[in-house]
């Protein structure tokens, strides 16, 4: 059942990257040359969220409640709340400033978890790495669109 109510959070969370997905607007901004091509996204997105999922998980089933767990529901909400800041919004300003609390959630978690579930806390390495990108990238598109 845990198991279950994890894979519904996080497919909560991914949906909404597929409510407010890119469209006409992003594709009509300026990036850098080192932006992922676009079929790179959901790919990443697919294996990272089957990894969140999964950190959640053996961290409640290990341990139950904690702080650990605290962190990773507050960057489940962060990781939702960009897809429709960034694209439904087309706020990029306030998009950023969701993905650094993401990435310090993120963070929060990977510290919190390693004393209870190395594993878990581990699993969320891979996501670090992705959203310090994302966050770079969400940075490069906002100064390359300011004044467009």
């Amino acid at each position: 059942m845990a198991a279950a109510i994890f894979a519904c959070l996080v497919l909560f969370a991914a949906a909404s990257g597929a409510v407010f997905k890119p469209g006409t607007w992003y594709a009509s901004l300026r990036k850098p040359g080192w932006t992922p091509p676009d079929w790179a996204f959901p790919v990443v997105w697919s294996v990272l969220y089957v990894l969140i999922g999964y950190a959640g998980w053996r961290l409640w089933t290990g341990t139950g409640w904690s702080l650990a767990l605290f962190f990773w529901g507050l960057q489940l909400v962060a990781n939702a709340l960009w897809s429709w800041l960034f694209f439904g919004l087309r706020r990029m300003d306030l998009a950023l400033a969701d993905l650094v609390l993401l990435w310090l959630a993120i963070v929060g978690f990977i510290v919190t978890a390693l004393p209870l579930d190395p594993v878990a806390a581990l699993l969320f390495l891979p996501y670090l790495l992705w959203v310090s990108v994302a966050g770079l990238l969400n940075v490069s598109v906002l100064r390359l669109n300011r004044l467009a």
